[in-house]
């Protein structure tokens, strides 16, 4: 029996006893997570994961700043799926004001949403794709994703669209263009990246195995949970934006095995899925017009009392608990978030697998430390 402290990502220049060999360019390289191990003959018995080495103090931040401004420090939130956390947050305020959004506004927050899935998906996909040629095609459209999300917002990186009541600024014909297009090569190339994947994880079948019960346990949404037989999808569940009117599109192959290859599987899903919720929500943009925001009183106050809301990230649910007395700052505001969830559940996850096949199972919880040092 030994024990082993492993460093992943950036903790792997803290002292360890072994660095984890990631995949070059894989978004979990980014976390700052430790790992303490008891391994027996090269098989993890016991798995101890250990966070919180990035003390961002988010939450704080949110409650020390004024509602107007809480969508740029959700950007920072998880770069992954920055998007999300702003309508999330939005969302909340919004029911809590009683606040109607316009429709075009919705759409526009829908297709970016869809956007901002297929962007995410493809980050964690790439550093694994073994097939050169599929590769190539899916690193340029992750690059057009962004270009496309410039256009849109201006910010290659942090859009920060959203706003109380509605998005920043609006959609021209030439933007609505250069997302069609962006649509399209996502609709052709989407098979082809689901067969790579498939052929890059083969090796891993029955390796850190998730069981439904322990999805259900750690309350897992998303491609980790739908991987394992959990068909939670919030936006099915609890429609919000345009999801509502848009259910037929959210239709998902069915997994129950809960191993490496199927929650790269149940990831790589949703680039068809997000392709046709853009390409409706394009058709619907294109024959409207209309307001895309309402007017807010220049200081906003959140009316006295505590408020949910719940979207469906890249990485799965993403929720949050406003608590507001009355103030034009938050009293209190807790995010949920998919990473974190995920987090917990590696530990016991873990427990089975070979060392060798360690950095595999770590990468396929798609981990996004901002997500978790929140």
């Amino acid at each position: 029996m030994t024990r082993v402290l492993v460093g992943v990502g950036t903790a792997a220049y803290l002292p360890c006893d072994l660095a984890l060999p990631l995949v070059d360019g894989h978004p979990s390289t980014q976390a700052g997570i430790q790992i303490m191990l008891t391994v027996d003959d090269d098989v993890i018995s016991r798995a101890d994961v250990r966070i919180g080495l990035m003390h961002r103090s988010m939450e704080k931040l949110y409650e020390a700043r004024d509602y107007r401004q809480l969508m740029m420090l959700a950007d920072r939130q998880d770069w992954m799926s920055a998007f999300s956390t702003e309508v999330a947050i939005a969302l909340a305020v919004e029911n809590a004001m009683g606040i109607v959004v316009p429709e075009r506004a919705t759409l526009i927050r829908t297709l970016m949403a869809e956007a901002t899935r297929a962007a995410a998906t493809l980050s964690f996909v790439l550093p694994i794709l073994h097939d050169s040629t599929v590769a190539d095609a899916a690193r340029r459209l992750s690059l057009d994703l962004t270009s496309v999300q410039e256009a849109a917002s201006g910010s290659r990186v942090h859009p920060m669209h959203t706003r109380i009541g509605g998005v920043a600024r609006d959609l021209d014909d030439a933007t609505i263009a250069q997302y069609r297009q962006v649509t399209q090569d996502i609709s052709a190339v989407a098979d082809r990246v689901s067969l790579a994947v498939a052929e890059s994880t083969s090796a891993h079948h029955g390796v850190a195995t998730l069981t439904y019960t322990q999805a259900v346990q750690y309350s897992l949404f998303g491609p980790v949970g739908r991987a394992s037989g959990l068909p939670r999808d919030v936006r099915l569940d609890t429609p919000y934006l345009a999801y509502a009117d848009l259910s037929d599109a959210l239709d998902y192959p069915h997994y129950s095995v809960g191993d490496i290859p199927a929650r790269y599987a149940a990831l790589t899903d949703q680039l068809a899925v997000s392709a046709r919720l853009m390409i409706a929500c394009l058709d619907r943009l294109s024959d409207m017009r209309g307001p895309i925001d309402v007017p807010l009183p220049k200081v906003v106050r959140v009316p006295e009392g505590t408020y949910l809301s719940s979207v469906e990230g890249p990485l799965g649910q993403v929720g949050c608990l406003l608590v507001s007395a009355g103030e034009k700052t938050p009293w209190r505001l807790k995010m949920r978030t998919p990473s974190f969830a995920s987090a917990q559940a590696l530990g016991p996850v873990l427990v089975g697998t070979s060392m060798p096949n360690l950095a595999a199972a770590v990468m396929s919880f798609f981990l996004s430390v901002g997500d978790i040092d929140r």
